[in-house]
Formats: C-alpha cells, structure tokens, sequence
C-alpha cells in the first residue's frame, strides 16, 4: 500500500492519511466508531484501486488509528470537517464516498459539503442516527447529563465508550427524519444477520434519500462487519458497477 502521510489541521491536529493517484472518481473510504484505514475492508478497496489504476483516498479520524488526538473529544461534526479537510486537500474531481457503520453516516454529511464533486455513495451497514435508535432511555438520560457509558466490545476485549460529547453532536445531526437532498446513485451493502445495525435503517435510508438511484442489497448470513470474503467481493463487484 502507499505510505502514510499527514494532513495538518489549522490547530496543529496531524490526521494520518494514504492516497494514490489515478483515474476518476476517487474512491475514498470513511470507517466506522472506533476503526481506522487499515481495517480489512479499507484495505480491500485500496487494493483494488490500486490494482485498477483509479485514484483512493483512506484516512483516520482524530483518536483513532494513527491521527493525533483523543477519542473522547471526537464528533460526527468533528470528523466531517476532517475528512473535508484532508479530501479538499488530496481529490480534486468527483468522487465516490464509501462508508461503514458510522461512517455511512459520516458519508451523508461529507456528501452534502461536497455538492457537485459528489459522484456516488456505497453505504456498508450505515448507520445514520445509531444515537437515537441505538441507545435506550436509560443510557440516552446518562448521555444527556454528561456522563460517558460503556458497552461489551464483540470485536476485543476493551468496553466500547460512547462520551457524551460524540452522543450530544450526533443527536444534532439526525438525518432520517426528513428528506436527505443528496441526488447521487446510491448503493447500500447490509447484512441480514447483522445483531449492532438492523438492515431495516438501510431501508429507511434509501426510503430518506432524494434520489431515485438507490439499491438496497442484503447479504444473506452476513453480520455488521460484512468482512467475508463473498462481503468483500461483493463491495468490490459494487464499487466496479458504479463508478
């Protein structure tokens, strides 16, 4: 893969970033709570554009993976402007946003800044507005005081922390309420066995979006991280068909 580099924000903040050179639209990838660029499917799409000659872009939100700063200080609104930043930086012509979990969330905000260089969406298990459906009363009065809560981690051994000050911006930036202007294709990858984001949101987000090009694709025994490999194929197989 191509070597890391650093994106410097306006405060000192480095936001650890790989980017190659290519053909359009740019693929760039926007991972999920708590992952980062080096996560198997990023590096499945890396990959593939590399070995395609098309130009990608991976990155890591501040807190998270190799980009300075702490997690708990992180927001949906926070890392948008990262990603905007560090895009506005590297791509200049359209692109493909690609998103996983949370960062199919974070693909709806990046894609509404970016108005006419956006060229497409691929959402993986989205998850747009996880701070409302995702959370019970209990846990959503604790955010709202200020207090941090902690679940069990099925993918290590660590709690997974949700600070107040992630859950607080999330809630200002809910999406599926209302109409989504964004009028691009869409493609979204859910698994049907997927226990953290039910593939009905999937379908409430295409039901959201502006526009008519949006295709919900299920895959039978799937779960959230959709890292098999007939998972993989089948983002690639997407990311071809699309752009």
């Amino acid at each position: 893969m191509a070597d890391i580099s650093f994106h410097a924000l306006p405060d000192g903040r480095q936001i650890a970033f790989r980017h190659i050179a290519g053909t359009g639209p740019a693929l760039v990838f926007l991972p999920g709570y708590m992952s980062h660029m080096s996560g198997s499917k990023a590096v499945a799409v890396f990959g593939w554009a590399e070995a395609a000659g098309r130009e990608c872009l991976l990155l890591d939100y501040s807190g998270c993976g190799l980009s300075d700063g702490d997690f708990a200080d992180g927001s949906l609104s926070r890392w948008r402007d990262e990603a905007l930043s560090v895009i506005g930086a590297q791509v200049s012509g359209p692109m493909v946003l690609v998103g996983s979990s949370m960062g199919g969330w974070l693909m709806l905000l990046t894609g509404l800044a970016l108005g006419e260089k956006l060229a497409g969406l691929i959402g993986i298990a989205a998850a747009p507005d996880f701070s409302e459906w995702g959370y019970n009363p209990e846990q959503q009065a604790l955010l709202a005081s200020g207090e941090t809560i902690y679940e069990p981690n099925p993918y290590g051994p660590e709690p997974t922390p949700t600070h107040a000050r992630f859950w607080q911006d999330a809630q200002e930036n809910r999406m599926l309420g209302g109409a989504i202007a964004l009028n691009c294709p869409v493609r979204l990858l859910h698994g049907q066995e997927d226990r953290d984001v039910p593939p009905e949101i999937s379908l409430r987000l295409a039901a959201a979006l502006a526009s008519t090009d949006v295709q919900v694709t299920l895959a039978k025994g799937g779960d959230h991280r959709l890292s098999r490999d007939g998972d993989i194929a089948l983002l690639l197989r997407t990311i071809e068909s699309l752009t």
